[in-house]
């Protein structure tokens, strides 16, 4: 398995804001040896960009629209199945955010 590869998968996200708890879903992909995802809440699907594993955090940036229109920055810490960090959005606090992956169909292996 890459390295790339130990984060991949689907991911459920709960991050909390100032405005409530707010659950969105990111799905990331090894193509090449390059990380790539994408991130689906609030009704909108929108790409992950610069998305990087050094060791075991996990970075990547993406703009949403709803409930606001926000450039979102994320570090996360990846501890097997679950993942913890914040997300930052310009200059409002960061938000706490945990992250647990998806369990993959044992028929879908290999």
């Amino acid at each position: 398995m890459s390295v790339a590869g130990s984060v991949e998968g689907t991911w459920d996200l709960s991050i909390s804001t100032p405005i409530g708890r707010i659950k969105a879903v990111i799905e990331l992909h090894d193509e090449g040896g390059t990380l790539t995802g994408t991130a689906h809440g609030a009704e909108e699907e929108v790409p992950l960009a610069d998305v990087a594993l050094e060791g075991d955090q996990l970075t990547w940036r993406q703009a949403i629209t709803k409930p606001m229109r926000l450039n979102l920055a994320f570090t996360m810490t990846v501890q097997g199945e679950t993942m913890t960090g914040t997300s930052k959005a310009g200059r409002l606090p960061s938000s706490k955010v945990t992250g647990q992956r998806r369990a993959v169909p044992v028929e879908a292996e290999g």
